[in-house]
């Protein structure tokens, strides 16, 4: 069957304000999700990755100084939708999130069933009595015993609030879930076990996902696609199992070599110096100052180059 698109980002925008200037936490991302696909989004922390999320899902603080860009879904273009609209349309019905450290996204005095049940009860107009019924769904999708329906978040262990935050971003049935770094708090057996709950919700539901996190080890369990970020852009998109084999951008080959191997005797490497203030880009690549690779140009013009239906951002690839 065909893949058809779901998700369309054009040259999307979010800068906040601050004392010092202009933060360009998000500066000009594209980047395209196919139905039933999931794309990975790797990158050094405060390369943007969360306010990506954000953007995309207009949770936005009062201190944004630029939001601009498009945002088809499913080939309606939301980012023109007035706030309310967008609310009732979009955010949890069309698209919803699994935000970091599930604790502190569960109310610690409700019951986590009346938590992942006020969704539909708010969005789908659902009585409380029905609700509850398709939370205890929600829960069997995500490997949580039913019971738990009335106990706190407290009481649970940390997957098990991970599989109940997993649970409330589906009980609307969104098209797509943003996974804004489900497992970063988790051991290694529970981050698997988490894995192969979104797996199975994927394979079984048709749920697309956008997967935020610098874990290229356990990403890889997910992807179909992968999107490089780093300050503020996207560097490289391609499908996984080429990047994995071979990514091309230079900051992508840093990350691969990074990750410690199982089997021979290859070091892990490390990138030198540091990322760029997202208050003060360079003017043209912006990975040039720590990249072994670079010449005059690289320092001069942003390259963008796309070939072999991948993007890469390096005049190297050209």
């Amino acid at each position: 069957m065909a893949e058809t698109e779901l998700l369309r980002i054009e040259d999307l925008m979010l800068h906040f304000r601050t004392s010092q200037g202009a933060v360009q936490a998000v500066d000009g991302v594209n980047f395209e999700l196919a139905t039933n696909r999931a794309v990975v989004v790797l990158g050094e922390s405060g390369c943007g990755k969360s306010s990506l999320a954000k953007a995309i899902l207009r949770l936005l603080p009062r201190n944004v100084s630029r939001y601009s860009g498009k945002v088809f879904l499913d080939g309606k273009e939301v980012m023109a939708l007035n706030d309310e609209k967008f609310r009732k349309d979009v955010r949890w019905v069309g698209i919803s999130m699994v935000p970091q450290a599930a604790m502190n996204s569960l109310n610690p005095v409700m019951r986590v069933g009346d938590q992942v049940s006020e969704p539909a009860m708010i969005h789908l107009g659902m009585k409380k009595k029905e609700a509850l019924g398709l939370a205890s769904k929600m829960f069997q999708h995500v490997g949580v015993p039913v019971d738990f329906l009335d106990r706190y978040a407290f009481e649970l262990s940390g997957g098990m609030r991970q599989r109940v935050a997993i649970a409330m971003a589906l009980v609307t049935s969104p098209r797509l879930i943003l996974l804004d770094e489900p497992t970063s708090a988790l051991d290694v057996l529970t981050q698997a076990n988490i894995f192969n709950v979104l797996k199975q919700i994927k394979q079984n539901l048709g749920i697309s996902y956008i997967l935020i996190t610098h874990d290229i080890a356990t990403s890889s369990e997910l992807a179909d696609d992968v999107a490089v970020m780093y300050a503020g852009q996207i560097v490289e998109v391609c499908d996984a199992e080429r990047f994995f084999q071979a990514p091309q951008h230079p900051y992508s080959r840093k990350l691969m070599a990074s990750v410690p191997r199982l089997r021979g005797e290859q070091e892990p490497e490390f990138i030198t110096g540091q990322p760029p203030s997202l208050l003060a880009l360079p003017q043209g690549c912006r990975f040039a100052p720590r990249c072994p690779l670079r010449f005059d140009r690289c320092r001069q013009d942003p390259p963008v180059i796309k070939k072999d239906g991948r993007l890469v951002k390096c005049w190297k690839y050209a």
